[in-house]
């Protein structure tokens, strides 16, 4: 009994000491109705996902999307993730001109982590993010569109949770990962660019991965995607997936 009180006073010292983190994280954010852009703006954001090519975060002070353009060094590989907290100062020109991808912003050095959020927290953000399953994905309907076509009224990124799956596939022609998902009545399929859905598929030695083996092979029950437009391509911008995560 006396093990298992100790085990429990350690339990309760954890909670605490998150707890304590948490608040003070978010103790020094200024609520906003709308995401601070201008050039030196210093912004505390929840990272969803981290590529070389951005940073897809939610901004802590008015729960909004942004696409960080981070400029990564050659020999300094993206080290973001899930659900780190960091403070990103904006360039003194932000570059919000890219119509394909309004939510993007260009970031001046390295942001800075500062902590890591979870819980009760980041499960209402993502709740309260999740877009609902009521028209095309991302505004249009397949997997790409060319470029031209965007007038930065659409979104370029949408935290998804899928009505049927998911499912983590292994092409076997290119060695691709791939997800396949319902949404709505929809079976969608897109390329996936998180590195830990290749990793599992790796770890498992399986080419297909759902359910349970799924939730094992990440470490966790896979809740949302988050799909994403890629940079232009051959002139077209394609919807890939850059993360699967959890619900908090």
């Amino acid at each position: 009994m006396a093990a298992v009180r100790h085990r429990r006073a350690r339990t309760a010292g954890k909670e605490t000491t998150h707890a304590a983190t948490a608040r003070s994280m978010l103790r020094d954010v200024t609520r906003r109705e709308r995401v601070l852009i201008e050039g030196g703006a210093e912004l505390r954001v929840l990272v969803l996902a981290c590529t070389r090519d951005d940073t897809t975060a939610v901004d802590l002070a008015s729960g909004a999307l942004l696409r960080l353009r981070v400029a990564w060094p050659d020999d300094h590989e993206p080290d973001l993730a899930p659900f780190d907290v960091v403070e990103a100062t904006l360039a003194e020109d932000p570059e919000r001109d890219d119509l394909a991808q309004p939510e993007a912003v260009a970031a001046a050095g390295l942001p800075r982590q500062i902590g890591t959020l979870r819980g009760r927290r980041v499960k209402r953000m993502l709740e309260e993010l999740a877009a609902p399953p009521d028209g095309p994905l991302l505004g249009f309907p397949g997997p790409a569109a060319p470029y031209w076509e965007f007038r930065g009224s659409r979104p370029s990124a949408a935290l998804l949770e899928p009505t049927r799956g998911p499912q983590l596939i292994r092409r076997t022609d290119d060695g691709s990962t791939w997800v396949r998902f319902g949404w709505e009545r929809d079976d969608v399929w897109l390329p996936v660019e998180d590195h830990r859905a290749s990793r599992a598929l790796d770890a498992a030695r399986r080419e297909r991965l759902s359910g349970k083996a799924l939730a094992t092979a990440l470490g966790f029950r896979p809740q949302y995607l988050l799909a994403s437009l890629s940079r232009p391509r051959e002139g077209h911008c394609y919807k890939v997936v850059t993360a699967v995560l959890p619900k908090s």
